[in-house]
């Protein structure tokens, strides 16, 4: 009996925090601010236009705020308003943490009743960091995120120095509640990047470790760039008498202050690339996102406006749209999980084996079907048996083993070549155990981790990790389960599935 193939078709990825925040005012202990020589320091390759937010004379009047001391906290809302944030609609409020030992998390709340398509606020320029106003030079920046540099590293590296100043800085209150956040969601989670390697052990069996490291190791090449921001625009740091960014600044001072902007960059659509990764005031953390969420901030004229999308009544967190992110990224960049999230997926990584005879035959087929030697398949939450049968085909073709039968497949002009029952039984039983594999690396069921999510006591970090690692569970058994529905529709059961030398490579 013959089995159709699809191309052959189917049958039928805690470091200490210091007290004083983010973006902590010190470097090195010890360590003298000695400037360096004048080339390194007055590198003269930028030069400021009257919007540059170092120079512009338009925000000389946070001086007197400068003068008037610690004592005096300006509330965040009440400093945009001094500096040109016009009326808007909405207004801060708070809720305790939930461990008690930091201080409350502030969100954005209407101040009205609101309707679809009402604007909550509009931001002007003045008060949004991007590099393009950081810089002073648009070719500057597009230059150093084009080369070695993320939007985020700059940033993040910007508003370090800017901490330095103290009071002398214009952006003290935004800064100051950054800090008060501390890179956490509405959760009060932390991104997982900055927890302990015991919490981290929430994640056992989940493919969020790999992830964490990939962007650790992300985090700390950008480290190792740092300087050349320095170089490059040193007219940007003349105003700072410190070390060069590596000296000024360890590595973990660096990653905390890289989290804090990775948690409340704004990506703006249809703007230059200098303006496309932006820091808006009132705009997330503080905004709560959601995968299901229409709402966007966005680029108008000279400013940055948020229209609503739903019905809010006053007091109300309003919530905007994450994109397209999965569970793990939500996790990882904001200290979150949706579990209504549509976007969620994970991944399976299918690779044919290099050492088969019959390995070029076969990649040349794959090609010739839009997929590679080495193709990842998305696994989106909802759509588990369709991501099953999208991987068959491939998983077919890797089991070929007979020569005669690979000369069929090149030379067939449509997708159909035949595969043996015992051949669609061994790829169908290579992929349960598979599922089995994955669920097997975790070490709690289901049903424990619904046990762990009903109790109050749980700790927010132990409550999100098990949120992600749940619903990845519920995605690998409903997997399994469209497996054994193919199973059960072979025509016989009792055929023993064929042994292959060179079957595919599962990950």
């Amino acid at each position: 009996m013959a089995v159709a193939m699809g191309f052959c078709s189917p049958t039928t990825t805690c470091i200490g925090r210091p007290r004083t925040g983010i973006f902590l005012n010190a470097g090195h202990p010890g360590r003298s601010r000695v400037r360096l020589p004048g080339r390194c320091v007055g590198f003269p390759m930028v030069v400021y236009s009257a919007d540059t937010l170092t120079a512009s004379s338009q925000h000389g009047e946070d001086k007197k705020d400068a003068i008037r001391g610690k004592e005096e906290e300006v509330d965040l809302k009440s400093w945009m308003h001094r500096h040109g944030l016009p009326p808007c609609r909405v207004m801060l409020k708070e809720r305790p943490s939930p461990d008690g030992k930091h201080k409350p998390i502030k969100y954005v709340a209407a101040s009205e009743d609101l309707q679809p398509g009402d604007v909550a606020f509009s931001i002007p320029n003045s008060l949004i960091v991007t590099l393009e106003r950081v810089l002073g030079n648009e070719t500057i920046a597009e230059l150093l995120t084009t080369n070695k540099l993320s939007e985020l590293a700059c940033l993040a590296l910007y508003l370090m120095y800017e901490k330095k100043q103290g009071n002398q800085s214009f952006w003290r209150p935004f800064i100051r509640e950054l800090d008060r956040q501390r890179g956490r969601g509405q959760l009060a989670v932390e991104s997982p990047l900055l927890w302990s390697s015991e919490e981290l052990k929430y994640f056992t069996g989940s493919p969020m470790k790999e992830i964490m490291l990939e962007r650790n190791s992300g985090i700390k090449r950008e480290y190792e760039e740092l300087d050349t921001v320095w170089f490059m625009a040193g007219s940007l740091f003349k105003q700072y008498p410190y070390d060069i960014p590596t000296e000024a600044f360890p590595f973990e001072i660096f990653k905390q202050a890289f989290v804090a902007v990775q948690s409340c960059v704004v990506h703006l659509q249809n703007v230059n690339l200098a303006r496309r990764f932006a820091l808006v005031p009132l705009g997330p953390p503080l905004l709560s996102y959601k995968s299901n969420c229409k709402a966007m901030l966005k680029a108008v004229g000279d400013s940055v406006q948020l229209e609503v999308d739903r019905e809010y009544k006053a007091g109300e967190p309003i919530v905007v749209w994450c994109g397209p992110q999965p569970n793990a990224r939500l996790l990882l960049n904001y200290g979150f999980v949706d579990e209504d999230n549509p976007h969620d997926r994970l991944i399976v990584e299918v690779s044919l084996d290099t050492k088969d005879p019959l390995y070029q035959d076969k990649r040349i087929i794959a090609q010739r079907n839009g997929k590679l030697s080495v193709q990842t398949f998305n696994i989106y939450i909802g759509r588990e048996k369709e991501a099953v049968l999208d991987m068959l085909p491939y998983l077919r073709l890797a089991y070929v083993s007979d020569p005669s039968e690979m000369q069929s497949v090149l030379s067939s002009q449509g997708p159909v070549c035949p595969v043996s029952p015992c051949t669609e039984r061994a790829v169908l039983d290579q992929l349960s155990r598979y599922f089995r594999e994955r669920l097997a690396g975790y070490p709690t069921t289901a049903s424990e981790d619904e046990i762990v999510l009903a109790d109050p006591t749980t700790n927010p970090k132990r409550q999100v990790a098990t949120q992600l690692v749940l619903i990845e569970k519920k995605m690998l058994n409903s997997c399994l389960a469209a497996v054994y529905e193919i199973i059960d529709q072979l025509p016989d059961l009792a055929v023993t599935p064929c042994p292959s030398p060179y079957s595919p490579i599962l990950k």
